[in-house]
């Protein structure tokens, strides 16, 4: 099993002067960084790669920075549909470049955009036609697709395991993985025991954190019933920690964290290594 963290616990936007962050990760003991990209995120992929692949670290990206209003795979407007299949493929070209093994978010809408309203019966059928070609499209580059549930004051969409499960039914390609955030998981789900499980034929990933965004342990997220349900389910993929760093200028703020959960990345990571590590220990036999 690998620990990893988001970038954005050291960073609020991936450039070549970040490098040193993935030294950093890796002297921390983490395995894996989940790097942030978008129109307004440039760096020379080649870099960082060859940084990581030296270092031993996994990379994985996901949409963060800027990502067009109209690049959206679940909207109304087949052009826009259209522009987000585009957009999303660019990103998986730019994850293979940097060797990343996944591309991963809730690419199936925009985050942040909330319609409420009742869904027109053919929202997940063009959403999971779009997903389709991305995921045909990452697998020709070696990248898997991943989504992630929000919260509903994130998406509409997708909010439990059970609608991601869902649309990876309706988009059906076998390059479609679920991931599952514990930040998000707190508003939507009751027994975490069975949203494991509903993930379980899809799952790659654990977002790792509290219930306020801030390191794993001494909140309100059930971490044992978590835990025991990933080993039921012989869950081996990462659990990464994210959390915006608060002591970057106005950076969490304008990520909708107003409170100071993470004003030193490293020790975030120690501390939530401190606490997911017996975690996966006790019940998978190793660290």
């Amino acid at each position: 099993m690998q620990f990893g963290a988001h970038c954005y616990l050291f960073t609020e936007r991936w450039s070549d002067d970040a490098l040193p962050i993935l030294d950093e990760m890796q002297a921390l003991g983490l395995d894996l960084a989940e790097l942030s990209v978008g129109d307004d995120v440039h760096f020379t992929p080649r870099l960082t790669r060859n940084r990581a692949a030296a270092l031993g670290m996994t990379l994985v990206v996901g949409p963060g920075g800027a990502w067009p209003l109209a690049a959206d795979l679940s909207s109304d407007a087949a052009d826009e549909r259209a522009q987000g299949v585009a957009w999303h493929c660019r990103q998986v070209d730019l994850a293979a470049d940097l060797g990343a093994v996944a591309y991963a978010g809730a690419l199936y809408g925009h985050p942040g955009v909330v319609k409420r309203r009742r869904p027109p019966t053919e929202e997940y059928a063009w959403t999971a036609a779009g997903l389709h070609a991305l995921a045909a499209y990452g697998a020709a580059a070696g990248v898997r697709i991943v989504l992630e549930p929000m919260s509903h004051f994130r998406t509409h969409l997708v909010n439990t395991p059970a609608q991601l499960m869902q649309l990876i039914g309706l988009a059906d390609h076998a390059n479609l993985f679920g991931l599952l955030d514990t930040y998000h998981m707190v508003t939507e789900v009751r027994d975490y025991a069975a949203a494991v499980a509903e993930m379980a034929p899809r799952l790659w990933c654990v977002h790792a954190c509290e219930n306020d965004r801030g390191a794993p342990g001494g909140g309100v997220v059930p971490w044992d019933a978590l835990f025991d349900a990933l080993h039921a389910a012989d869950f081996d993929g990462p659990l990464t920690m994210e959390a915006y760093n608060s002591s970057l200028g106005d950076f969490a703020y304008t990520r909708g964290m107003f409170h100071d959960v993470c004003p030193d990345g490293a020790a975030f990571v120690r501390a939530g290594l401190d606490f997911l590590k017996p975690q996966v220990a006790r019940r998978w036999g190793v660290e």
